[in-house]
C-alpha cells in the first residue's frame, strides 16, 4: 500500500503540509521507475470500461469542447436479467470518441486496486473523504474550460501527456459551483486572472492543487489518461451541526428567547454565547469533531476469502474499567454494557473511532480485568 510519502517523493509530507497544503500548487515530476507510474495503464482502463453493467450516465460522462454531452446521446435501454437498464452504449460512446470527445469515469476508487491503495493514506492525511475519477482525453480537444474545484486535488498522469494551465487567482473557500452555462464560463474566464504557470504532465507526474485554484488542462498529441483524487475534509460548518446536537442537553438553549430589544434578551444571548464558547473548547466537543472526521475516512474492505473470518469474543470481568480518553471512551461504555461482545462487531459499529484505538481500548480493558477473553 502506498503512503503519502510515496506519493509526494522526493518532497516529504512534513514539507508538503508546511509549505503547500491548502496554500499553493505543487508539481512533482516522476523519478524513473517510480511506483506511481504503474497506477493505471490503457489495458486496465479498457478492461474497466468493458465492465458495461457497472456504468450509468452518472458514473460515466462524455464531454466535448468543455460541455457535457447529454446522456440520451450516448446511453440506451439495455435488456438485463433483472429488467431494462439505461446505461452507456459502447457503440455510441465510441462514435463520440472518434469525434474527439473525452471520457470521465466517476467514483472509481473502489474499482481499481492500484487506485484504492492510496485512498486510506490520503483520507488519514487530510481527515477527509476521498474519491477518484478517471479522465481520458485527446490532443487539442478540451474536456473542461477554466474552473476551480471544491476540494483538494491530486492529479496523476498515467498515460500520454497533458498541459495544465494554472492561473493567478483563487476562489475563496468555495463550497458550491455555479451552474454551467455560457454566462458562467465567461465569468470564470474573467475571474481567473493572468496565467501563473503551465505544467507539462508526463506519465508518473503528480500535480497538487488547493481548493479553489483556477485552472484548465489540454492533452497534447495523442491520448491522455489521468486519475484525480478529490479530498474533501469537514469544514467549519460542521461545528454548527455538532453544537445543535450538544445544546439539546442544556436547558438554557431550550428556553424561549425574550422579546427583541429588551435588556433581558441581551443578557440571555450573552449567556448563550458564553455557554457556546465553553462548549467549543471542551473535551466533549473535541471528541465530536474527531468522530465526525473519522466518519469521512474510508476503511480498507479487507476481504480474504476463501478464509472464513473468525470472531474474537469477550465477556465481562470483575475488574475496573480502564481510563480511556477520546472517542474510544464511547465504545468502552458500550462494551461494558454488553454481556458478551465480538471485537469485530464493535469495530464495524463504531466506524467513527479508529480501529487501532478500539483494539488498544479492548487490550486495556483486558489488562484491568474489566473484560475477559472467551
Amino acid at each position: 500500500m502506498l503512503s503519502l510519502d510515496d506519493l509526494l517523493a522526493p518532497i516529504t509530507s512534513s514539507v508538503f503540509h508546511a509549505d503547500y497544503d491548502d496554500r499553493k500548487p505543487l508539481h512533482i515530476p516522476a523519478a524513473p521507475g517510480a511506483a506511481k507510474q504503474t497506477l493505471l495503464d490503457w489495458d486496465r482502463f479498457n478492461a474497466l470500461l468493458d465492465q458495461i453493467s457497472i456504468w450509468t450516465a452518472q458514473s460515466l460522462k462524455v464531454l466535448y469542447n468543455g460541455q457535457r454531452v447529454p446522456p440520451p446521446r450516448y446511453c440506451h435501454d439495455a435488456a438485463t436479467g433483472s429488467g431494462v437498464a439505461n446505461r452507456p452504449s459502447p457503440a455510441k460512446v465510441k462514435v463520440l470518441l472518434a469525434q474527439g470527445a473525452s471520457l470521465v469515469l466517476d467514483e472509481v476508487q473502489d474499482l481499481v486496486p492500484s487506485i484504492r491503495a492510496l485512498t486510506p493514506a490520503l483520507g488519514r492525511a487530510f481527515a477527509g473523504q476521498v474519491s477518484a475519477n478517471l479522465y481520458c482525453s485527446f490532443g487539442g480537444v478540451q474536456a473542461f474550460g477554466t474552473h476551480f474545484d471544491l476540494h483538494h486535488v491530486f492529479a496523476f498522469q498515467c498515460e500520454g501527456e497533458k498541459v495544465w494551465t494554472l492561473y493567478s487567482n483563487r476562489a475563496d473557500a468555495p463550497t458550491t459551483f455555479p451552474i454551467d452555462n455560457e454566462e458562467t464560463r465567461a465569468w470564470l474566464a474573467a475571474q481567473r486572472g493572468p496565467v501563473m504557470t503551465q505544467v507539462h504532465m508526463r506519465p508518473g507526474d503528480v500535480l497538487y492543487l488547493p481548493r479553489g485554484w483556477y485552472h484548465d488542462a489540454l492533452a497534447t498529441d495523442g491520448a491522455s489518461l489521468h486519475v484525480t483524487y478529490s479530498i474533501t475534509p469537514a469544514d467549519g460548518r460542521t461545528v454548527f451541526d455538532i453544537l445543535k446536537r450538544l445544546t439539546q442537553d442544556d436547558a438554557a438553549f431550550r428556553h424561549f428567547l425574550r422579546p427583541a430589544g429588551s435588556e433581558i434578551l441581551k443578557a440571555q444571548l450573552a449567556d448563550l454565547g458564553r455557554r457556546l464558547s465553553a462548549m467549543a473548547v471542551s473535551d466533549v466537543f473535541a471528541d465530536e469533531i474527531a468522530m465526525a472526521q473519522e466518519r469521512l475516512i474510508a476503511r480498507e474492505p479487507g476481504y480474504a476469502l476463501p478464509h472464513r473470518p473468525t470472531l474474537t469474543l469477550y465477556g465481562l470481568g470483575q475488574g475496573p474499567a480502564p481510563a480511556v480518553a477520546g472517542p474510544a471512551a464511547v465504545a468502552l461504555d458500550w462494551a461494558l454494557s454488553q454481556p458478551r461482545l465480538a471485537l469485530e462487531d464493535m469495530i464495524a459499529q463504531f466506524d467513527f473511532v479508529p480501529e487501532a484505538e478500539l483494539r488498544a481500548m479492548i487490550d486495556a480493558a483486558v489488562r484491568t480485568g474489566a473484560l475477559v477473553r472467551l
